[in-house]
């Protein structure tokens, strides 16, 4: 049986809650944002944020931001050279701390994110998945989620949607608000990084039906 409470926290309360929470945490974390924004420009150069289509609520396609956390270096071809030859000691500072994904606090104010559920993946994954993991696009992506405080890029997929199911079965406003401060102490103490020289987790290849 649905939690009706759940429910009504999910329509009703959930939306505005996020807006207000983020526009709020913008606010209060802009010296951070402009401080952090200057020097992605000094040490990486422009432009600043990275923007990348991924898909949201009901797959709906939005551009989600970010701080770039790569140079644009290429090789005598002129093509980018691999991800771990383009991270810097800062790159991946901004990505253990979680700073790199400040600026999505402006996805979440414009309505493609939401502060906690399931984090939004590639486009290319769409056609990868099976039934049951094409219900974690039932609800707005998350800035965290129940995935990343379970270990971020160290599970493997499998787990990462079995928690993302997990979440959206079970939405309320105070298991979000647990998720928040778990997600808090998360990144606080850093954990849950891929440490690998990689710096970024496998890519996904699907799991079949």
């Amino acid at each position: 049986m649905k939690n009706s409470k759940g429910g009504i926290y999910r329509k009703i309360i959930k939306r505005p809650m996020d807006f207000i929470l983020s526009l709020l945490a913008l606010i209060v974390l802009s010296p951070v944002f402009i401080v952090v924004a200057i020097l992605v420009r000094t040490k990486l150069g422009s432009p600043v944020l990275f923007k990348q289509e991924r898909p949201g609520l009901n797959e709906k396609i939005f551009t989600m931001y970010k701080f770039r956390t790569m140079t644009d270096e290429r090789d005598e071809d002129g093509e980018l050279l691999p991800n771990e030859m383009r991270h810097t000691k800062f790159g991946k500072f901004l990505r253990s701390t979680s700073l790199d994904e400040l600026p999505e606090l402006i996805n979440i104010i414009r309505g493609d994110m939401s502060i906690i559920g399931p984090r939004p993946l590639l486009v290319e994954y769409l056609s990868l998945y099976n039934s049951e993991q094409k219900r974690r696009h039932e609800v707005r992506p998350g800035l965290s989620g129940l995935a990343q405080v379970k270990g971020r890029n160290e599970i493997p997929w499998e787990d990462k949607f079995k928690f993302d199911i997990e979440y959206l079965e079970n939405i309320s406003f105070l298991y979000d608000c647990k998720l928040i401060l778990q997600t808090f102490f998360k990144v606080f103490r850093r954990e849950g990084v891929n440490k690998s020289e990689t710096v970024t987790m496998e890519r996904f290849k699907g799991t079949g039906n």
